[in-house]
């Protein structure tokens, strides 16, 4: 059931000691190694010695992708936040760079190998066994999600790396090779549906897939969202969560699906109000922060993803103990309307219950008088002939009771007048100056 039984089950007190131990450990070497942690620290006024248990976590500063960008440019190639010799670097990955320079992501040779190590252990938590067929279609180029496929080998499954191919070469590999597992993005495995049935093949019945694993969007934890892709398909999807700043995959749902087990003898995770940066209760909605515990080509101590979400420490029906989170979405995609957060998985949590819509929509955000106001549009469902009018003030009212405020229009197209995206989507157009 487990790939690592002894640390995926390890009571929640065994667990919070080892991540004391390994976290007195990596400060020390942040603060040795790194000429940026050691001028945070001293500008902060604290020293390794000043941690002694988690909570002490709060005395050391944040970082952020702000603070990794400029520390990179200072010091190019890898910047002066690493804690090793570029000669000890074996791999990198870089973020998309869609706000700004890309960030590389360094890993000495331990590191990457426990990195797939944990990959192995997310996907077996999802189901994947030696017997499986895999297609890993994720992009290969610098992003870090990419190697993932590394840890499925070491599972042993029977892997295909198709990477980030046109829909029409995926779905020959699909029909040819009839692999059971996948590996995209939310809205691409809708597409990628979609694509199969117009071109007069039965995804659920003609191709084999039979487990699709999700990342890069909250869609998978949503469950409207799940439940559309899972009868599109006739297979179970998984969410995973990872990021380019730590590595790839370090969150993935287990047979439960009830969120996503974080691999915590590898990473601490905090919740904190993104306006006060103080803790957040457990189980409320915060910014998620990240610290390393393990990984020494580059410490991260108080990473803030700006990704919102939740942490839930209660042992899991699985047996598995590693806090469980959820990712509501990002803290630049929120928007506040008449004082209220609002997110795109919010608005898809209603659309996607709607069975007068096909599931797609866009929000478009724009100032009136000064204020942010929001319009969202959608489709109406093939088989559904009730008048626009109609079916707007439907979503209208549905999004007023699911948040407490309503949007200045809905516009209602035909089925298929909304893009579709082949990576992630792009719910969200800003239109505000």
């Amino acid at each position: 059931m487990y790939w690592d039984e002894g640390i995926e089950t390890l009571s929640r007190e065994k667990l919070e000691r080892t991540q004391e131990t390994l976290l007195a450990e990596h400060i020390a070497l942040a603060y040795d190694k790194s000429d940026y942690y050691r001028e945070a620290f001293d500008k902060a006024g604290v020293k390794p010695s000043d941690f002694k248990q988690l909570s002490d976590i709060s005395k050391f500063p944040f970082t952020n992708k702000y603070i990794e960008r400029e520390r990179q440019l200072k010091k190019p190639l890898l910047g002066d936040m690493i804690a090793v010799s570029e000669e000890e670097v074996v791999f990198v990955s870089a973020s998309s760079g869609s706000t700004g320079v890309p960030t590389l992501s360094p890993f000495t040779k331990k590191d990457f190998e426990e990195f797939q190590d944990v990959q192995s252990r997310l996907f077996w938590a999802a189901g994947m066994r030696p017997t499986d067929r895999y297609v890993h279609a994720l992009n290969f180029t610098l992003f870090v999600g990419g190697p993932d496929v590394i840890g499925a080998q070491n599972l042993g499954a029977l892997c295909i790396w198709a990477g980030a191919i046109p829909s029409d070469r995926l779905l020959f590999i699909l029909k040819e090779f009839q692999p059971n597992v996948i590996w995209t993005t939310p809205s691409y495995a809708s597409y990628l549906g979609e694509t199969a049935k117009k071109q007069g093949i039965d995804p659920a019945h003609e191709l084999a897939i039979n487990k699709i694993i999700v990342a890069g969007e909250p869609g998978g934890s949503i469950p409207a969202t799940r439940k559309a892709i899972e009868e599109l398909w006739d297979a179970k999807v998984y969410d995973f969560y990872g990021i380019s700043d730590i590595f790839g995959a370090c969150a993935g749902m287990c047979s439960e699906r009830n969120g996503l087990h974080l691999a915590e003898d590898h990473i601490l995770v905090e919740v904190i109000n993104p306006d006060t940066l103080q803790p957040v209760a457990e189980g409320e909605r915060g910014e998620i922060v990240l610290t390393t515990l393990r990984k020494t080509a580059r410490p991260m101590i108080r990473f803030r993803t700006g990704d919102i979400g939740t942490v839930n420490k209660d042992k899991c029906a699985c047996g598995r103990t590693h806090a469980r989170i959820n990712i509501m979405g990002r803290l630049d995609d929120m928007l506040i309307v008449s004082g209220v957060n609002i997110f795109p998985s919010d608005i898809e949590f209603v659309i996607r219950n709607m069975e007068e819509l096909s599931g797609e929509y866009r929000i478009i955000a724009f100032t009136e008088n000064f204020t942010t106001k929001f319009r969202v549009e959608v489709e109406r469902a093939l088989d559904n002939n009730e008048d626009k009018e109609t079916i707007a003030e439907k979503v209208s009212a549905n999004i007023k009771m699911r948040l407490g405020v309503k949007p200045k229009e809905v516009v209602v197209l035909e089925n298929g007048e909304l893009p579709r995206a082949t990576h992630k989507a792009k719910r969200l157009i800003d239109e505000r100056k």
